[in-house]
C-alpha cells in the first residue's frame, strides 16, 4: 500500500461520513492543504498525520509483513 492508496481510502471514508476536508483538517490539527494533498496522493505526510487522521475516521492500520 502506498500514499496514493492511503489518500484514496481516507477521501472515501470521509465522503461516507459527510466530512468536509475543512472539517477533517481541524478535527486532526492539521492543515487543509496537507488533507487534499494525502488525498490526492501526494506530499510526505508523517506517519503521525497518517494515524491521526484515521483514528478520527475510525480506520485502524493493518501491516503485514511481507518475505
Amino acid at each position: 500500500m502506498d500514499i496514493r492508496d492511503i489518500g484514496d481510502t481516507i477521501k472515501h471514508r470521509r465522503k461516507s461520513l459527510k466530512v468536509t476536508q475543512k472539517d477533517l483538517a481541524e478535527i486532526v490539527g492539521i492543515s487543509l492543504r496537507s488533507i487534499v494533498d494525502i488525498e490526492n496522493g501526494k506530499g510526505n505526510p508523517t506517519f503521525a498525520q497518517i494515524e491521526k487522521i484515521l483514528n478520527a475516521l475510525g480506520l485502524i492500520i493493518e501491516t503485514r509483513l511481507r518475505t
